[in-house]
């Protein structure tokens, strides 16, 4: 489903800082020989992401879902120094030779720490506090991260969740049968909303991005 015209969208991606050559190269590599590219982050909402750590300043951040390693090479472009570090999981271990070449290429694989695994699994072992989480991963355990990782984030940290859309599944309207992943991110996009603890804005860039800055 698309959110805003695409001649808009054009006209915003014209209009939207260049990604370096070695987004662009991932970018084509992703599409050429990864199965469903569109889970990427692409040229617009990377640059929001680079902009967003720059803007926070993390010196520690941890990513659930890193697919090819756009989003990450993204964010580790925006950490405010060269100890600052992006710890990012993901389940899919085929990939992670594709991930650690274009790291490579990316000139930033050093601040970047890759971990093969079931993040559920994998979280509750983490001995780090972080500054950021950026979750986009199976859709079904979306809140079940959100319990993970609530006490490893600081106060003053943020939580971003993608696809918190759901291609527009979140609306009652646009979907034939509630299935579970689309009640995962409505129960998600629910608790985030109730938490006390969370001051929290939806942005509907591309898929949905759910910005969730912890407050106590």
């Amino acid at each position: 489903m698309e959110f805003i015209d695409p001649d808009l969208q054009a006209y915003c991606d014209n209009h939207t800082s260049d990604e370096p050559e070695a987004l662009k190269q991932l970018d084509r590599d992703t599409h050429i020989n990864v199965m469903m590219p569109r889970m990427l982050s692409g040229h617009f909402q990377g640059r929001l992401l680079k902009m967003l750590v720059r803007m926070i300043k993390p010196q520690r951040v941890l990513e659930i879902g890193t697919y090819t390693g756009y989003s990450a090479i993204c964010m580790a472009e925006g950490l405010p120094s060269s100890d600052a570090k992006i710890v990012t999981i993901d389940i899919n271990e085929e990939l992670e030779d594709f991930v650690q070449t274009h790291l490579e290429k990316s000139g930033l694989n050093h601040q970047v720490e890759c971990i093969i695994g079931n993040a559920m699994e994998i979280i509750p072992n983490l001995e780090e506090q972080f500054d950021l989480v950026f979750i986009d991963a199976d859709k079904i355990n979306y809140p079940n991260y959100l319990d993970l990782i609530i006490e490893k984030v600081d106060v003053g940290g943020y939580i971003i969740a993608d696809n918190i859309l759901w291609s527009g599944k979140v609306l009652e309207k646009n979907r034939k049968k509630l299935d579970k992943d689309t009640q995962a991110i409505l129960d998600y996009n629910r608790i985030v909303q109730e938490n006390p603890r969370l001051e929290n804005v939806l942005l509907p860039v591309r898929d949905g991005l759910m910005i969730a800055e912890k407050i106590k």
